[in-house]
């Protein structure tokens, strides 16, 4: 499944009380990106149909069944660092990945890793 390291989940909860304390965070994956794939995250009122939703001590997930294939046993930390920081997924299907963090590629996939451009 999808875990969330306890900073990412302090951080997530502060978020929500600010915004709003029912909202859930979304996390996918779509096509793109320097590498094949690219994550992307979004606070989302309530999940969709079909979607997972993972909970953790009140915090909860959301991800699609798409996303899900690539994201299974991944892991969401957070990082204050100046540069870099921020939300990040700890990805083990992920064999290739782009300097930005944002862009990976899978072992079964053909694409090869291209360095970023932003």
């Amino acid at each position: 499944m999808l875990s969330m390291t306890p900073t990412a989940v302090e951080q997530l909860k502060s978020l929500m009380t600010q915004e709003n304390p029912d909202a859930g965070l979304r996390v996918f994956v779509s096509p793109g990106g320097c590498s094949g794939f690219q994550y992307g995250m979004s606070m989302e009122e309530r999940a969709d149909d079909g979607d997972e939703v993972i909970e953790n001590e009140g915090v909860r997930v959301f991800v699609d069944p798409f996303s899900l294939m690539y994201l299974s046993g991944s892991e969401i930390d957070f990082s204050n660092a100046l540069i870099g920081g921020g939300f990040t997924i700890l990805n083990p299907n992920a064999a290739q990945s782009c300097s930005c963090g944002q862009s990976f590629d899978t072992a079964e996939s053909a694409g090869q890793a291209r360095p970023c451009s932003t």
